[in-house]
């Protein structure tokens, strides 16, 4: 069992600042729109031409589900409030337009081994929707027999009999919303569900056979109290999903509309909120979860805590993960992806976005192609993030370079954290150390050349 870190006044100090969470490089807030549809179509192009050359290589898909029936205060995902459920009719032929756009490109037979499905809450549509976008899935791609197929639910939209029909329709992974179950804390983010009906989704889903059940929870809501994050822990501790999710609130009212309507100062200080997050880890290690690095944790023998072991973990838009670092394409609104070199984001309201698909184009606003010093970087920081470090030769190798002497910036840089205990630099290696892992994303900073050269870090959630 791993034992819980000790935090120092000090670290916590020097630490006490926003950044990338780094599920890309370039972060996407660098995307800009002298990449569009064209730059994204060439991508997709060369992938093609790659298959055809070298074999199919296995995908990832997204699918962006952006409609919810209740506003919750501290979201800042892109999503539409609304009820009225056939709004969803436009949407779901949009993204069949969308699938087809792309299968003209690369084939309709290319192997999909991890499917998402994100919102918004993709539970809002209904059994039948859901039923017919896998089979417009089905249609476009190949989803192998082994494939993740996880879908994010929200526990007041679903009941045992659907998560049956999840199954049957090939989900076999779960993303519970949970946040917090404390009723005042509920109330203050507009996001009130009973302990009670999550646990009963728990059992159902246990009973149903899903692979995996994710939990997502928030530290640093308004109204929460060492008490009543507590007993929260020991309940969702007794629930026992296989995974958790611990996300630290980010307050950026000015950047998210629903977040003005929570009150400032009730958040917890950040005393309180660093003494959450060290109560969370504590407690979590302590009834058998490993940490995996940034927000996650796992039970001990789940996958994602072997691959974490084996050094095999990798990391895309979705977090941490166990598939191998591979294409991925993303449909709907707002949606990002990756083919290549190359991240595109889709246009970023329901207007735009119809208006491009419903023209037979794609509907990229903005995106990035990767230059050599970019997949460098990206090479680096997803080591550290993944594997806790990386062997200099490694990366000289793949990309033709001195390694001290391309980043001997970074490496003196280093120096301080290496004095604080975070990472050790050995002959030709670095190494995150235990402590390091709880501020990995601090490590990965110092080699972020955008960050670096632009100094914009407030838009960012903090580290701690």
């Amino acid at each position: 069992m791993q034992s819980p870190p000790s935090f120092s006044r000090e670290i916590l100090a020097r630490l006490d600042k926003n950044g990338p969470r780094y599920t890309s490089y370039p972060t996407a807030d660098r995307y800009d729109t002298g990449f569009g549809p064209a730059q994204y179509r060439e991508a997709l192009i060369r992938r093609a031409q790659g298959s055809a050359q070298d074999g199919p290589r296995p995908l990832s898909l997204y699918v962006h589900i952006p409609f919810c029936e209740s506003l919750c205060y501290y979201c800042a995902c892109n999503k539409v409030i609304t009820r009225h459920h056939e709004r969803a009719v436009r949407y779901l032929d949009a993204l069949q337009r969308e699938m087809a756009l792309h299968a003209g490109l690369i084939g309709n037979d290319e192997p999909v081994s991890q499917l998402h499905f994100g919102g918004g809450t993709p539970t809002f549509l209904s059994d039948e929707e859901l039923g017919g976008l896998m089979a417009a899935l089905r249609s476009h791609f190949r989803l192998l027999p082994d494939a993740e197929v996880s879908i994010e639910v929200d526990p007041r939209t679903v009941s045992a009999e659907r998560l049956a029909q999840l199954a049957r329709l090939g989900f076999n992974r779960l993303s519970l919303g949970v946040q917090d179950f404390d009723p005042a804390v509920q109330r203050a983010v507009h996001r009130i569900q009973s302990y009670e009906s999550v646990r009963d989704l728990m059992h159902s889903a246990r009973a149903l056979g899903f692979a995996s059940v994710n939990m997502d929870l928030i530290y640093g809501l308004p109204l929460q109290t060492p008490e009543s994050f507590a007993r929260m822990l020991d309940q969702v501790c007794g629930l026992r999903p296989d995974r958790i999710a611990l996300y630290g609130y980010a307050h950026l009212p000015e950047r998210f509309k629903p977040q003005r309507r929570i009150v400032s100062a009730e958040l917890p200080d950040g005393e309180t909120r660093v003494a959450l997050l060290g109560t969370a880890i504590a407690r979590f290690l302590d009834a058998g979860y490993d940490y995996i690095g940034m927000d996650h944790f796992a039970l001990h023998d789940d996958a994602l805590a072997r691959a974490k072991r084996e050094g095999c973990l990798h990391r895309n838009f979705q977090g941490y993960s166990t598939q191998p670092d591979c294409d991925l394409i993303a449909l709907g609104v707002s949606a990002i992806g990756r083919v290549g070199a190359a991240y595109g984001q889709n246009a970023k309201t329901l207007d735009d976005y119809y208006a491009r698909i419903e023209q037979d184009e794609f509907a990229v606003e903005r995106g990035l192609a990767m230059s050599a010093d970019d997949q460098l970087r990206r090479d680096v920081i997803m080591a550290i993030m993944c594997q806790g470090g990386l062997e200099f030769d490694s990366i000289e190798q793949a990309h033709g370079i001195a390694f001290d002497a391309y980043f001997s910036a970074e490496l003196e840089a280093l120096q301080d954290l290496a004095g604080m205990g975070l990472v050790q630099r050995e002959p030709g290696a670095l190494h995150v150390t235990g402590l390091g892992w709880y501020f990995v994303r601090a490590v990965a900073m110092i080699f972020d050349r955008h960050l670096r050269e632009r100094r914009t870090q407030a838009q960012y959630s903090r580290i701690v």
